[in-house]
């Protein structure tokens, strides 16, 4: 089994150089890392020794729908909403510098390549896109704040 730092390591240079995907591979195991969506999918496979075969691991999934009581419960105003998450460890910014206005706000309509904040990573400020199409709903995170890999930062309405 791969050790979770290691792991951990891999998705920060994997974020941090822009790549989509890594496959590394010794006598032991594989690795396979590919990032088409802001989380990694990420895939092991351990080398055959009576071991399991293969082994998927993923981001941890969004919390499970309540359980229908048999009453109509209002629907979530949240509901049917996408959310944009951090890719990485940093400190998010809204906008270019604090004299200018932020890259979006709630109203604004976003495509796959708009950016959608700045996140600063070890002295380095990475343009966080939308990835989706749609209406940013919600921001969820203000502008200075720390944020943690895969924190929910935008909440978009999907066109």
């Amino acid at each position: 089994m791969i050790d979770i730092r290691k792991l951990k390591e891999l998705v920060r240079l994997m974020v941090s150089n822009d790549l989509t995907e890594l496959d590394l591979r010794d006598s032991q195991e594989q690795v396979t890392l590919k990032r088409a969506s802001p989380q990694p999918i990420i895939q092991t496979i351990a080398a055959p020794a009576g071991a399991i075969a293969a082994h998927g691991v993923a981001a941890p999934a969004a919390a499970a729908a309540p359980a229908s009581g048999g009453s109509a419960a209002a629907p979530s105003p949240d509901a049917g909403l996408v959310a944009i998450e951090s890719p990485m460890v940093g400190t998010f910014y809204a906008a270019a510098a604090p004299e200018k206005p932020p890259f979006v706000s709630v109203g604004t309509s976003v495509g796959p390549d708009t950016v959608v904040c700045l996140i600063e990573a070890m002295k380095v400020f990475n343009e966080i896109k939308a990835e989706a199409s749609g209406t940013i709903e919600r921001v969820l995170v203000k502008n200075g704040e720390p944020v943690e890999f895969g924190q929910k930062l935008f909440l978009i309405r999907p066109a």
